[in-house]
C-alpha cells in the first residue's frame, strides 16, 4: 500500500473516503476544488482497489486540457508518475494495480458500447451532459462483484436542467426528493443512496483573494452568473441574456476606447443571404476593465459575395483580420482571394452555449448608437423558452446574426480564465 500525505481542503476531507452512497452529486461554485478532490479521490479509490473507472463530458475532447490533465498533474503531485501511466493517445491512466480510468464523451455515443466492468463513473461537468445520456451510463455501470459508484460534479445552471429535476426537485410532476436550500445551508447531506456535497471559493484554502474578489463583482454586472459562480446555487435565470448591455452615443464610446490602455481589437463576420444576414461588427475590448466596446457594424442580406466584397473594400485596404463562421470554408477561400484577411472561428459541440457564456462574462458591453442593428438585437435579446417555460440557454426567440459575429470575433479571447484557474490553484 503507498503512503500517501496530502494537504487537502477541510470541506472535502470527509467526502475524500466516504463511499456508503453509490451516488455522489457535487455542486458548486467556480474555484470551489470540487472537481479537484473527485479526481484526488478517484485516485486513492484506484490505487487501494483494482477497479476501471469511466470518466465522462459530453464532449470527449474537452477531457484533454480538463479531466485528464488534472489527473495527471495530481499523479505527478503525489509522486506516483513512476508508477502511474498516462497515456495520452488514446487517453487512459494505468495504475501498478490493474486498475485504470478511460475517457469517453457522450458526443461519441458507440464508443460506449465497448465498455465493460465499469465499476465507478465520474460524470463531469453532468448538467452539459444530457437526461438519456446520464440514463444510458446508469446501465454501463455493471460489475459482478464490486460495489458501483457514480461521481456527479456541476457548476449549478437552472432549475430546469435536468440533474436539478432528478437528484431535487420536480415541481411540475410534484417529485422532491432534496429541498436544494437544505443543501446550502448543511453543506453535506444524504438522501436514501445520494451523497449530496455543496462548496463554493470560501471553501478552498489555496484561492487567491483576487480570485474572490472578481467572483463577488460579478454581482453588479452579472447577477445570474454571480449565483452561479459566487454561490454556487441552482436558480431560475433571468430571461434576458445582456443585462449588461448598454447603448452609449458614439462619440462616446470612441472616446472611451482612445483612453482605454492597449485596446484589444477584434473583427467577426456571421454569414448570410436569403432571410440571415452578412453581419461584420468591429470591437475592441477593455482586458483590465472586462468591457466589450461594439462600435462598427455592417449588415445586410441578398447580397451576392461579390458585392458583399465591394462594400467592405475598406477591410481589403486595411488589412483586418476578419474571424468568420467556419461552416462556410467556400465563403471564406472566396473573401480570401479577393484580398481581405479572413479565417475562420472555431466551433465545436456546445459551442453556441459557450460562447453566450463568454460574452456573458464582460462586465459591460458597452454599443455605439449608430449600430442600431446590434442595439436592436442585443439590448431586449432574450432566451426561448421550451414548452415548460423553461429557458433554453443557448437558443434565443430571435436569429441574432450580430451576436454570432461578436462571437466568432471573440473566438481565442477569454474574458477571464475562472474556469481554468480553479483547477490549478491547488497544488
Amino acid at each position: 500500500m503507498v503512503s500517501i500525505q496530502k494537504e487537502v481542503n477541510p470541506h472535502f476531507e470527509d467526502f475524500l473516503f466516504d463511499w456508503n452512497q453509490k451516488f455522489q452529486f457535487l455542486v458548486g461554485g467556480y474555484g470551489s476544488s470540487k472537481s479537484y478532490h473527485v479526481a484526488l479521490k478517484l485516485i486513492l479509490k484506484l490505487l487501494s482497489e483494482k477497479r476501471t473507472a469511466l470518466v465522462v463530458r459530453e464532449v470527449y475532447d474537452t477531457h484533454r486540457d480538463s479531466t485528464f490533465s488534472l489527473l495527471e498533474e495530481i499523479i505527478n503531485d503525489l509522486g506516483l508518475g513512476h508508477k502511474i501511466r498516462c497515456g495520452s493517445s488514446p487517453m487512459q491512466i494505468k495504475f501498478p494495480n490493474g486498475s485504470k480510468i478511460i475517457f469517453k464523451g457522450m458526443d461519441k455515443p458507440a464508443k460506449l458500447k465497448s465498455i465493460n466492468n465499469v465499476s465507478l463513473i465520474w460524470l463531469e461537468e453532468c448538467s452539459e451532459i444530457k437526461y438519456a445520456g446520464f440514463k444510458e451510463l446508469l446501465g454501463r455501470l455493471r460489475h459482478p462483484s464490486l460495489k458501483l459508484y457514480m461521481i456527479l460534479s456541476t457548476n449549478p445552471i437552472g432549475e430546469d436542467n435536468w440533474t436539478f429535476l432528478h437528484f431535487f426537485k420536480d415541481e411540475r410532476n410534484k417529485r422532491i426528493v432534496l429541498d436544494d436550500m437544505e443543501l446550502y445551508a448543511e453543506r453535506t447531506v444524504v438522501v436514501g443512496d445520494t451523497y449530496y456535497h455543496h462548496s463554493t471559493a470560501d471553501d478552498n484554502l489555496f484561492l487567491p483573494e483576487s480570485y474572490i474578489e472578481q467572483l463577488d463583482e460579478m454581482k453588479e454586472y452579472d447577477p445570474d452568473l454571480h449565483r452561479i459562480a459566487r454561490e454556487g446555487r441552482f436558480g431560475v435565470n433571468g430571461k434576458r441574456v445582456l443585462p449588461q448591455f448598454v447603448e452609449w452615443s458614439h462619440d462616446d464610446v470612441m472616446a472611451a476606447i482612445k483612453s482605454t490602455r492597449k485596446p484589444i481589437e477584434r473583427v467577426g463576420m456571421d454569414f448570410g443571404f436569403e432571410t440571415s444576414y452578412n453581419a461584420v461588427i468591429r470591437m475592441a475590448i477593455d482586458h483590465e476593465k472586462k468591457y466589450l466596446y461594439i462600435y462598427w457594424q455592417y449588415y445586410k442580406n441578398q447580397m451576392t459575395d461579390d458585392k458583399t466584397a465591394d462594400e467592405l473594400d475598406e477591410f481589403r485596404q486595411s488589412r483586418e483580420l476578419i474571424l468568420a463562421d467556419s461552416a462556410e470554408p467556400k465563403t471564406i477561400q472566396y473573401y480570401k482571394q479577393e484580398g481581405f484577411r479572413m479565417k475562420g472561428a472555431k466551433k465545436f459541440g456546445g459551442s453556441r452555449l459557450a460562447n453566450t457564456k463568454k460574452v456573458k462574462r464582460f462586465k459591460k458591453i458597452i454599443c455605439s448608437s449608430d449600430c442600431s442593428d446590434v442595439v436592436r438585437e442585443l439590448k431586449y435579446l432574450t432566451y426561448k423558452e421550451d414548452k415548460n417555460g423553461n429557458i433554453i440557454p443557448d437558443d434565443f426567440k430571435i436569429d441574432p446574426h450580430t451576436f454570432s459575429a461578436i462571437w466568432y470575433g471573440l473566438d481565442g479571447y477569454e474574458v477571464s480564465d475562472l474556469k481554468g484557474g480553479a483547477v490549478s490553484v491547488l497544488k
